[in-house]
């Protein structure tokens, strides 16, 4: 029964269930809001999707089948995931990007199952409002709007602001997408950066410090994600307007033989708009380092006089040390000072000059000069110091005639003696200059046309200011002593030298002196003044017919201050463009020149309106390609006797060749190009001197001579002379002139038999010294007869007895062989002799008449004679033949035969011939 009453149930309910319908709709919220990180998928929303309907628990009618979404193209959809509870969530269908959409609202619909498993009669619930925001990544970097920047600022200035950076963010979100924070990522550099991008200056600039800047920015969202490229930010500094030249270098580099090179090509005067009624500017080239104060020749002072083309006769009494001129020797020299013979004085040296040295013939004209360099003496009442002193040589004090210095005066002092004249006459000559302390080079020449004296420095005359009058000198015995660098004292007083008496020096002198000379007999033009201190280096304009006509331009004599005046600034500006350095000297001193501008600007109305900065600069000349000077030609030679006892003797040089050579480099130098070698270039420049010193032995001036005849030096810048030591040829002049000179150099023996050998060295100069040739050693010696019998052949020289290689003796039968082919030998050698000397003696009269002939030099020539007189009929000879073993030397053997002729030709007068029985036989 009660199984009966369950199945009576279940079927009722079964029934009751197929015949409900659904009555009720699903129910949701109105609104929702959600929220979904870009790129990924689920939304979170509030309050969450929850769908409700009241047919529960009647299966389909109360249970939520969908979620449906509408909406345009809305990336997302709903799902269900209990139909029981209803709950569901809300997924991205596709990619949901911020940057793309930041928020998205649809409407949303719950759907229940219907009224059956077929879903009829399905209901729809209200619609309700979805909202969704997409939350941001920080997926970008900070990018700036400007590939660089670039600013400018005044120097000086502080700024608040130079210029402003900006960089943006692809980011959606505010705190993602905006710039929180900039940086400067450069090191060192005086600016900062705010929040902004605001870039301002920390310190002053300095256009003359540095004229620009380049500095990199970075910047930062908010997120602290870090721009991936920094941006590059340049700041120019502008200079503020100060009047003063721009456009100029500070070096100028200058090649040696390049000529006149501009030293300001861009040059021009700023004046910051102000209206001016004039300019000057002056140009200084200072060199007072170089040398005697700038680039001068450095040659010898004798070669100096010559090529100034001053009047012959003066004495050097700072020559340079040598065996004949060995006072100077003690002396302190300035080395270093590119050759210049510079003798330096600290007040312990002075010099006594050799009584054949000092001129005898002071008239009433002549003339002293010098270079001199002095400062201020030490001590409040300075000492004299004298330059220049003919004083007593023993016994007394007195000073015939001095230059000195004293508190910066110079002084010259000419006491006259009694025999000249008997009147109270002018004796001291004073100038005060400022040339005398100012420690630079200066060149200082004394004319002397009693009772007048004229004093140049640098060319420009300048009248003492103050004559003192003295008694003339009484005659004495009593010699004199020329010094230099010190007075010579020829008594010392007991009460000032103690028990000590003997002579000494006095009144030395402090500072530096070079080429100082007498000339007696005449005073010096100013022509030749002014070349002797000329400088070969200055300034020069360039293209003077292009300057404008009111520019107003001057030089100073040594040209080394240039002076331009104008008007017009554009003038003024054309005419320092043109303002050039030159130096003429073909191998300069390198090294640095200083140059100085100061500039003055007049204004309407006033004096001065501007204050325009000085320019200092400086002038690199460049090491030039030095020479190197090569002496070629026969180191040997080797003479007959008679040669060596002729009126002219032999030319030792005849074959002497002087070449000069330079490397080659990038400069391009005013020489003559002789030839072209790789990497080598043969160039001719001028010599000054060329020495032939005797090695060994000097001189026997009883019995040689080595001379060169006047006529050799006529036409030439040369002079020469000679001792037992050797020969000096000296003066400026070509290689080409002294190639001439020398080949004319005699030297004659006439005792040759007491010569052995006599050897000689050359060597020769350009530039006092500076460059030198090699060593060219020559000998010469005597060609004795005897030379010629040992180098006979063995079938001649078996006929006489000295010759160690000879035979037995001779069978009878080949006697009158030999004696035939004797007498044919000595006809042919006879007859050859006559026509070598003939020939000798018509090139010996060439030579006089001044024809070139090249001398052929004796070094390992041989005679052979060859007669075979068992070939031949005995009454003539087959075969005769003269062979050289050098043919450069092929003349030596004619010219000893030539002095066997001469005795033959004596025995000839006397009315036979003879042989020496000594070295002949039959």
């Amino acid at each position: 029964s009660s199984l009966l009453f369950s199945s009576l149930l279940f079927s009722s309910l079964l029934f009751s269930c197929r015949g409900m319908v659904n009555k009720h709709k699903p129910w949701i919220e109105t609104s929702y809001h959600g929220v979904i990180t870009e790129n990924m998928d689920t939304v979170l929303l509030d309050p969450p999707l929850v769908a409700i309907d009241k047919d529960a628990p009647v299966p389909y009618a109360g249970e939520i089948c969908a979620f449906k979404i509408h909406g345009q193209a809305a990336p997302f959809e709903a799902v269900v995931l209990n139909r029981t509870s209803g709950e569901g969530v809300l997924r991205a269908s596709g990619p949901v990007d911020c940057e793309s959409q930041k928020e998205y609202t649809f409407i949303i619909q719950a759907y229940d199952c219907g009224a059956g498993p077929s879903g009829a009669d399905w209901k729809k619930s209200h619609k309700a409002v979805v909202h969704i925001q997409v939350d941001d990544v920080n997926e970008f970097a900070p990018v700036f709007r400007e590939p660089e920047y670039k600013a400018s600022v005044t120097e000086g200035k502080i700024y608040d602001s130079i210029l402003q950076v900006e960089a943006w963010d692809q980011d959606c979100s505010p705190q993602y997408s905006q710039i929180c924070n900039y940086d400067i990522v450069s090191a060192g550099t005086p600016f900062a950066i705010d929040r902004n991008g605001n870039i301002r200056n920390t310190e002053r600039l300095s256009y003359d410090k540095q004229q620009s800047y380049k500095i990199m920015v970075t910047a930062y969202d908010c997120g602290q994600k870090r721009a991936k490229e920094s941006v590059a930010v340049h700041i120019d500094v502008k200079p503020v307007c100060k009047p003063g030249w721009q456009g100029w270098n500070k070096r100028v580099d200058y090649e040696p033989g390049t000529g006149s090179k501009q030293l300001f090509p861009k040059m021009h005067l700023e004046t910051c708009g102000g209206p001016l009624s004039g300019v000057r500017a002056m140009v200084e080239l200072q060199t007072n380092h170089i040398g005697k104060g700038c680039d001068r020749e450095t040659y010898s002072e004798k070669s100096l006089q010559k090529l100034c083309g001053a009047a012959s006769g003066s004495t050097d009494l700072l020559p340079a040390p040598s065996p004949s001129t060995n006072w100077t020797a003690p002396l302190l020299t300035d080395s270093g000072r590119d050759s210049d013979l510079i003798y330096r004085f600290d007040g312990h040296q002075a010099a006594n000059v050799p009584d054949q040295v000092v001129p005898q013939n002071l008239t009433d004209q002549f003339t002293v000069a010098t270079w001199m360099k002095h400062g201020p003496s030490p001590g409040l009442r300075a000492e004299k110091e004298t330059l220049l002193c003919n004083s007593d040589k023993t016994e007394m004090n007195r000073h015939h005639y001095s230059l000195y210095v004293h508190n910066c005066r110079l002084v010259f002092l000419l006491r006259r003696d009694f025999t000249q004249v008997d009147t109270f006459r002018p004796a001291e000559f004073h100038w005060k200059l400022e040339q005398i302390c100012d420690k630079e080079w200066h060149y200082y020449v004394i004319n002397v046309e009693f009772p007048a004296v004229t004093l140049f420095v640098d060319g420009v005359t300048y009248e003492p200011y103050l004559v003192t009058d003295d008694w003339p000198i009484h005659a004495s015995k009593i010699d004199t002593q020329l010094t230099v660098g010190a007075c010579w004292q020829g008594r010392c007083k007991k009460f000032k030298c103690g028990e000590v008496t003997t002579p000494r020096f006095t009144q030395y002198f402090r500072g530096s002196l070079s080429g100082l000379t007498i000339r007696p007999g005449r005073i010096e033009t100013q022509k030749v003044i002014s070349c002797l201190q000329a400088c070969k280096e200055g300034l020069d304009i360039n293209s003077l017919e292009s300057l404008a006509k009111d520019i107003k331009f001057h030089f100073n004599p040594a040209q080394s201050v240039l002076v331009v005046e104008g008007e017009d600034l554009d003038s003024i500006n054309t005419a320092m463009t043109k303002v050039s350095y030159i130096n003429s000297r073909q191998f300069p001193t390198p090294g640095l020149r200083r140059l100085h501008i100061t500039t003055t600007v007049q204004c309407f109305g006033e004096d001065m309106c501007l204050s325009i900065p000085d320019i200092k600069a400086i002038v690199m000349v460049l090491p030039p390609s030095e020479p190197r000077i090569t002496i070629t030609g026969s180191n040997r030679l080797v003479r007959p006797a008679s040669d060596l006892r002729g009126p002219m003797g032999v030319s030792p040089f005849k074959e002497l060749r002087i070449t000069s050579t330079v490397i080659k480099g990038h400069s391009s130098y005013h020489y003559t190009v002789i030839t072209h070698r790789p990497g080598v270039m043969e160039v001719m420049h001028n010599l000054d001197y060329c020495d032939i010193l005797v090695i060994g032995e000097e001189l026997n001036p009883e019995r040689e001579s080595l001379e060169i005849h006047h006529n050799a030096l006529l036409g030439k810048h040369l002079d020469a002379t000679n001792s037992t030591s050797g020969i000096s040829i000296y003066g400026v002049d070509s290689m080409a002139h002294y190639e001439q000179a020398l080949r004319q150099v005699r030297y004659r023996n006439w005792r040759p038999a007491t010569l052995s050998e006599r050897r000689f060295r050359l060597t020769c100069s350009e530039l006092n010294g500076r460059y030198t040739s090699n060593e060219f050693n020559l000998e010469v010696s005597v060609l004795p007869f005897i030379h010629h019998l040992s180098t006979l052949p063995h079938s001649l020289a078996c006929f006489f007895p000295l010759c160690p290689h000879c035979p037995g003796t001779a069978p009878p039968a080949a006697t009158v062989v030999i004696v035939v082919c004797i007498a044919a030998l000595v006809v042919i050698v006879v007859f050859g002799i006559y026509r070598i000397h003939a020939t000798h003696q018509e090139g010996f009269r060439e030579e006089e008449e001044g024809v070139k002939d090249t001398e052929v030099d004796w070094e390992n020539s041989t005679l052979t004679i060859t007669v075979n007189p068992m070939e031949v009929p005995y009454s003539h000879v087959q075969s005769f033949s003269l062979t050289h073993a050098e043919s450069d030397n092929s003349d030596e053997d004619e010219e000893e035969e030539d002095e066997e002729e001469d005795e033959r030709e004596e025995q000839k007068q006397k009315g036979k011939l003879e042989w020496d029985n000594s070295s002949v036989t039959y």
